[in-house]
């Protein structure tokens, strides 16, 4: 009965994202999010510019992605930002080498470029372990590594 009742609701979780569609860019972003859309971020990681220890070094061949449930939207000039921008970020205890916390975090601007910061920290002392700054563009369905969807 208990592995009936996780089928069921792993295949509840899936068909909720079944039916996505592509936002390619930032003002479709922001206004299925200010409609409580619900919106999934997807990065290629490869395909990003990184900066790691203030040079740039060559992206891993690696994907992640998150759901978007809590951001904050900063029009143009509200706290002395040439651009709007949204904001959102997400961050879980993993086990890597040991246990450690690994944050993300997502700008995105109203001219679609995006910074992914990804940090790891130590869940004891949160020293920061690693510290890393990706770029890209939201994907307009040729270039760019940032990908968004919004369920149907």
């Amino acid at each position: 009965m208990k592995k009936c009742m996780l089928l069921l609701v792993l295949l509840a979780a899936t068909a909720a994202w079944a039916d996505t569609t592509q936002i390619t860019d930032f003002d479709t972003l922001m206004g299925a999010l200010n409609q409580g859309e619900q919106v999934r971020v997807i990065i290629r990681y490869g395909d990003c510019k990184l900066i790691a220890d203030n040079e740039e070094t060559k992206a891993p061949n690696a994907v992640g992605g998150m759901d978007i449930d809590v951001f904050e939207y900063f029009a143009p000039g509200c706290i002395g930002n040439p651009k709007g921008f949204v904001v959102f970020s997400h961050a879980s205890l993993i086990n890597h080498r040991g246990f450690i916390y690994n944050y993300a975090k997502i700008k995105v601007s109203d001219d679609n470029t995006v910074k992914i910061t990804a940090q790891y920290t130590d869940p004891k002392t949160f020293e920061l372990k690693m510290d890393e700054a990706f770029y890209s563009t939201i994907n307009d369905g040729k270039q760019g590594a940032v990908y968004f969807y919004k369920a149907e």
